[in-house]
């Protein structure tokens, strides 16, 4: 078997796996079979980034070649990504089984929790690989549907009403999509991503920058970035623990891999990099400035969200190689250690009740595990040396700093402020959640061991991301050279999938614009 049928697995598996499982109505046989398809997916994303380190892995979907047929492409970023996403996900879904469906909400629907939270990850994955600027809104839409169902899971007023929200503003940003993608259409004649990275470079230059702006605007949506990211505090805090910490980690990045797919293989060239960092500059501090003034732990910790967009907005704005891969870096070491702050803010909650910073205290006498879980991924976030959130800061900065215009030393300054202001933020919820004198006994639930054992083991792997930072360095280094040359993407699409008409002989620099 060739391992190019490895790229369909992490989509196939959890969308077949769904659709069994609505058969069932047995809630432990439902998490038997859904640990066995994410264990499966993650051995073929392992299997995927080991076989594209040389080159990408290419399918032609149905054996119809590209640009007819849909393509799926595992190259260094997207298959990093993707075993990120898969390694995460399933840390979830351990934690959430023995937590029980929506955090132990017993008015929950559980007989499609786990269906949903499969086809969720199938349409992230989807996202990941898709070849196809039309079948990556597929994938965004397949991960709509899922999450509205995840995020309204119990059916209280509360949680309708912020899904409902949320819902609302993804399918304007679809919409917005999907109007760009038939702009790219009429113009290219094409939607996948490998041709029109040659056929845009013939587009009259108006044109093509409305087109990128369009994209900007329905991906900056999704991945709550100022101004596009008001509807974020109130959606995700809502919903359970596992669902916002996946939701957290997860589908910001999904927007945030568009934007570093499209810009650089699509509109190279720098010229909205200006409206980028300044983009950037705002997230970071607008975003932060609204998480200190939050007293309740999941909202100060979306907002927090948002504003750590901003450093990766802000070196995707700089788009040198240096930049592009702290980008890479900080995504993989945000989407582990927001995650696993969510999966703390869960234990947390019940054990002291609530997540009310006024409400809360004496947590750190009661649950000193919980506190020390807690601890090491909010100094990770707030970017305390030497760990991986740190390192990836510094990344960033280097690369602002060699550059040396004022408007990088704008954004190193806007990251240093809010860096500061995150510690200040994190360690106000350690004071006060877990050494302040709890004004009031609250009710208290017993947090199984499953769940910490699954908040622990993906606190540990933020710390693993700080161990073997230079590997994952000289691996996010060659992603983004590989994202910078683009003939590499071009080249193995166009020539695996078996299109040969119209393609230039000099594949490379017709792709550099020469």
């Amino acid at each position: 078997m060739s391992l190019n049928v490895l790229l369909a697995m992490p989509i196939l598996l959890p969308l077949g796996g769904a659709g069994v499982l609505l058969a069932f109505k047995n809630r432990r046989l439902q998490a038997v079979v859904t640990i066995v398809l994410f264990s499966l997916v993650l051995a073929s994303a392992v299997l995927l980034l080991i076989a594209s380190l040389n080159q990408p892995l290419v399918l032609a979907v149905g054996n119809w070649a590209a640009p007819i047929g849909i393509v799926l492409v595992a190259d260094r970023l997207s298959s990093l990504m993707l075993v990120t996403s898969v390694t995460v996900t399933f840390l979830v879904l351990i934690y959430s089984i023995f937590q029980g469906v929506a955090d132990g909400d017993r008015a929950a629907p559980t007989a499609i929790y786990y269906p949903a939270f499969l086809i969720l990850s199938a349409g992230v994955s989807d996202a990941f690989l898709s070849g196809d600027l039309f079948n990556i809104y597929v994938g965004f839409e397949i991960l709509l549907a899922a999450s509205f169902v995840l995020i309204t899971m119990g059916g209280t007023m509360e949680r309708m009403r912020t899904g409902t929200v949320y819902v609302i503003v993804s399918l304007v940003s679809s919409a917005i999509f999907l109007t760009a993608i038939g702009l790219i259409y009429a113009a290219c004649g094409t939607v996948n991503l490998a041709q029109l990275a040659v056929r845009l470079t013939e587009v009259d230059p108006g044109l093509r920058l409305m087109l990128q702006m369009m994209l900007l605007i329905g991906f900056g949506i999704k991945a709550a970035i100022f101004p596009l990211s008001a509807w974020l505090p109130d959606s995700y805090p809502t919903a359970s623990a596992p669902v916002t910490a996946v939701f957290a980690g997860l589908l910001t990045k999904v927007g945030i891999y568009a934007i570093i797919r499209t810009q650089v293989l699509l509109f190279p060239g720098g010229r909205l990099d200006s409206v980028l960092a300044v983009v950037a500059i705002a997230t970071m501090l607008i975003g932060i400035l609204g998480a200190v003034a939050q007293q309740d732990i999941k909202r100060l910790l979306s907002f927090t969200l948002v504003s750590h967009m901003g450093y990766m907005v802000w070196g995707i704005s700089l788009t040198s190689q240096n930049g592009l891969s702290s980008t890479i870096f900080y995504a993989v070491h945000h989407i582990t250690v927001q995650t696993a702050l969510f999966l703390v803010v869960g234990l947390i909650e019940r054990r002291g009740g609530t997540t009310s910073l006024i409400k809360l205290g004496s947590l750190g006498k009661a649950a000193p595990m919980i506190a020390a879980l807690y601890l090491i991924p909010a100094l990770n976030l707030a970017g305390v040396p030497p760990l991986s959130g740190f390192l990836g800061k510094i990344g960033l900065m280097q690369a602002s700093a060699s550059r040396g215009t004022a408007m990088d030393w704008a954004l190193i300054a806007a990251g240093i402020v809010t860096s500061l202001l995150t510690l200040y933020a994190v360690i106000r919820v350690w004071v006060m959640a877990f050494w302040q004198v709890a004004p009031e006994k609250l009710e208290e639930r017993a947090c199984p061991n499953g769940m910490m054992g699954a908040a622990g083991a993906l606190v540990a792997l933020s710390l693993m991301l700080t161990v073997i930072a230079n590997p994952l360095r000289t691996f996010t280094d060659d992603a983004a050279r590989q994202l910078r040359e683009r003939s590499t993407y071009v080249t193995a699409v166009l020539q695996e999938s078996g299109y040969r008409v119209g393609v230039p002989e000099d594949i490379e620099g017709v792709v550099r614009g020469e």
